[in-house]
């Protein structure tokens, strides 16, 4: 006799070397790489279903997957899973490549979605401004530091707003593009600065469509309050270029239950 257990998997990555996390037709992803160390290491085939996806580019230090195992009732995996777990990790670890790491496995109740449980997401986007080679495909490099106080102006008007058809890509197939933003915040690092952004959802593309057009008011192209003009509008050509997808990370995923 079998059961359906179903299994959150946290990993890390560097997105460098993938076209984003979902799996394409013809190009590496980072999950058609974690399907494949699944399946060799239990020895069947596993699909998952993410949390989200990143872009072409984009790096993650926290995302989450789900996946189900059929497991015989009274077997040792599910009646030790920690110890299972354990022994997983380790050995998907070793089988994965140097950029992609295996941080934990859970087991939860049969019902419970990586994607749709999810109740906040953050993003980091990070840019420097003198020359670093161990920042290359890892932060945006410019030449001028922009106006931090501006931007955070404009940020906190972002924030009064939940309808960010500005910045979306056309054509998401999603049923609204309403988002409720917890933080949206520029802090200055030592030669360095970092978006902070939190929210319960993000449309596709949407933190680097913030990022370039918070940088249009840094630079002084526009003022803070022409964010809310553009918000407004709902039209994506209003808005700033998206930013190069190098200083993009999802940092932290959150569930109720975890």
């Amino acid at each position: 006799m079998s059961e359906k257990q179903r299994y959150f998997i946290e990993l890390a990555y560097d997105g460098t070397n993938y076209h984003g996390w979902q799996v394409q037709d013809n190009a590496i992803s980072v999950q058609e790489v974690l399907n494949k160390a699944l399946a060799t290491i239990l020895r069947e085939s596993v699909e998952t279903t993410g949390c989200g996806r990143t872009d072409t580019g984009v790096h993650a230090r926290q995302l989450y997957a789900h996946f189900d195992l059929e497991l015989m009732v009274g077997s040792e995996q599910s009646m030790d899973h920690g110890l299972w777990a354990m022994d997983k990790i380790r050995s998907l670890n070793a089988i994965l490549p140097h950029d992609i790491a295996i941080k934990r496995i859970i087991p939860v109740n049969v019902d419970a979605h990586a994607r749709f449980d999810a109740v906040l997401r953050s993003y980091e986007y990070h840019v420097h401004f003198e020359k670093d080679p161990f920042k290359i495909n890892h932060s945006w490099e410019l030449r001028d530091k922009p106006n931090i106080n501006l931007m955070n102006m404009a940020a906190k008007i972002i924030m009064e707003h939940t309808d960010f058809s500005c910045f979306s890509k056309s054509n998401t197939q999603v049923l609204t593009n309403n988002c409720k933003i917890s933080r949206a915040e520029w802090v200055c690092n030592e030669g360095a600065m970092v978006f902070h952004i939190s929210a319960d959802r993000f449309l596709r593309n949407m933190v680097r469509a913030i990022v370039g057009t918070l940088m249009l008011v840094g630079k002084k192209e526009i003022e803070p309050e022409d964010v809310r003009a553009i918000i407004e509008s709902k039209n994506r050509s209003n808005a700033g270029v998206s930013v190069p997808a190098c200083g993009l990370y999802l940092t932290e995923v959150k569930y109720p239950y975890l």
